[in-house]
């Protein structure tokens, strides 16, 4: 299976799309979206709605009980997954990011989480430690490279799972809860990082009950309510206007 480069259909699009938690707790219910290449979207609700859960199900992590979803016109299931040209590819062009940073860390070095990624791709350890050398320096963590991860901040915990991504040269980020755990320095530096992203035409699909960070970053909003549901589909500024949706989703 080869995943299509055709600009006729959504980069990702969900239809109808259900998942239940194993003690059958619904996560989400009937979620339709689509999401343009090089679109900056957010997924917007309060704790516990099911934006987390869509954007794993976006990382193809998890696969809904119900409905179907396609990343460029390819069905992102456990099938397609099994095909290591599709998975390759996939991998490599789409970034996730985690709320805590230490699920993704487990090297005993920042170096050796940073250039993990790109040695699994097949290009040469030349190009691995350009793209190393790159990261560290646009994250301005070099001086963190012989540190154990278990050791740094939550700041720098967070900028290393960045740079660790950013090896791969990420077509798509999948940013969840950014902002979570950090300080306000930190957050501004973070949100300065994903809007350039944005600006060099990366599609950028974020999770967050911040409103602020929304504001600073989204040019489309899907909003979750607390039953799961969809119920809203838009740009950010009417969906600002419109205070009694924002208090009727937990949000002021």
């Amino acid at each position: 299976m080869n995943v299509s480069e055709s600009t006729n259909v959504p980069l990702f699009e969900l239809k109808a799309v259900n998942y239940h938690y194993e003690n059958s707790a619904p996560a989400l219910e009937n979620i339709n979206l689509k999401i343009q290449k090089g679109e900056k979207v957010v997924l917007l609700g309060a704790n516990g709605c099911g934006k987390s859960t869509l954007l794993k199900i976006l990382d193809g992590l998890y696969f809904p009980a119900a409905g179907s979803v396609t990343y460029q016109g390819s069905p992102l299931s456990e099938a397609a997954f099994g095909d290591e040209a599709f998975n390759t590819a996939f991998r490599s062009r789409v970034g996730l990011v985690f709320q805590d940073s230490d699920v993704q860390l487990f090297l005993p070095t920042v170096l050796d989480e940073v250039a993990f990624a790109p040695l699994q791709l097949n290009i040469s350890r030349q190009e691995v430690q350009q793209r190393v050398e790159l990261a560290l320096q646009e994250l301005h963590i070099e001086g963190l490279r012989e540190r154990a991860p278990y050791q740094l901040s939550s700041g720098e915990k967070k900028k290393v799972a960045l740079a660790s991504l950013l090896t791969l040269e990420p077509e798509v980020w999948l940013f969840d809860e950014p902002s979570a755990g950090l300080d306000p320095r930190t957050v501004t530096w973070l949100t300065a990082f994903i809007q350039a992203q944005g600006q060099a035409k990366k599609t950028i699909v974020l999770a967050t009950h911040d409103l602020e960070i929304t504001r600073k970053v989204a040019d489309h909003v899907y909003l979750l309510d607390e039953s799961h549901h969809l119920v809203y589909d838009g740009g950010i500024e009417q969906l600002l206007t419109n205070q009694e949706l924002l208090r009727s989703a937990n949000l002021v």
